[in-house]
């Protein structure tokens, strides 16, 4: 398998950069960095049918994925997860057909585990090792089991009312976990500070252009 990541696009000016480097929003305007991919070249390549056969998680379409190297890519088998069809909605709704994704059967149990996998998998691939994210909850969570998973250092800002849940969830993990007193803003502050100061790797929503391919999937 072979990642067709082509480079980094700004999705404000449209300014290109090479995603061998480690970039978090566009240098240009400070605008959000999404992936690009050479499609053309793998329609030429690969066959759909080539997905079928791999096993049924998000990593499954490992080309359209920002990860290089497959050794790289770090995971707890995040997607794959079901529809559910809502037979009795789609009648209220007067719909012909209504499925839900449940997204509750992930690692750490929301959808935040795919973006936070790509994110810290591609970050890890860049060098980085320490790093931070601000939270209400369920990202923090995310960010501590992969951070735990692949031997990396997690540092998470939660506001002190956060769910009790989560807080746990963190500390069982072995992340450092500071609650801070005020709102999510308050922590993403508290965060960009101490990531700024240290060293560490933001990769809370929209700082950097990975998480949005965990989303995508």
């Amino acid at each position: 398998m072979k990642s067709y990541l082509s480079h980094l696009e700004c999705t404000y000016c449209g300014k290109s950069y090479s995603a061998s480097e480690p970039h978090r929003v566009c240098p240009a305007c400070g605008k959000v960095l999404f992936a690009r991919y050479d499609l053309d070249r793998l329609g030429r390549e690969v066959r759909r049918e080539r997905f079928a056969s791999r096993p049924s998680n998000m990593w499954r379409f490992f080309e359209l994925m920002p990860v290089l190297h497959p050794e790289n890519v770090i995971t707890l088998g995040e997607g794959g997860t079901p529809l559910l069809e809502a037979r009795n909605l789609a009648k209220a709704l007067a719909v012909k057909s209504l499925y839900i994704k449940d997204e509750g059967v992930n690692p750490t149990a929301t959808f935040k585990a795919r973006g936070l996998s790509a994110a810290i998998s591609k970050a890890r691939e860049l060098g980085f090792k320490k790093f931070a994210m601000p939270s209400a909850g369920n990202a923090a969570s995310a960010t501590a089991a992969y951070c735990a998973r692949g031997g990396l250092e997690a540092y998470v800002f939660m506001p002190q009312d956060a769910p009790d849940a989560n807080k746990k969830e963190c500390i069982a993990y072995g992340s450092q976990l500071t609650l801070v007193a005020g709102l999510i803003g308050d922590a993403g502050r508290v965060s960009k500070e101490k990531a700024a100061r240290e060293g560490l790797f933001d990769v809370s929503t929209l700082q950097e252009p990975y998480r949005a391919e965990g989303k995508k999937t």
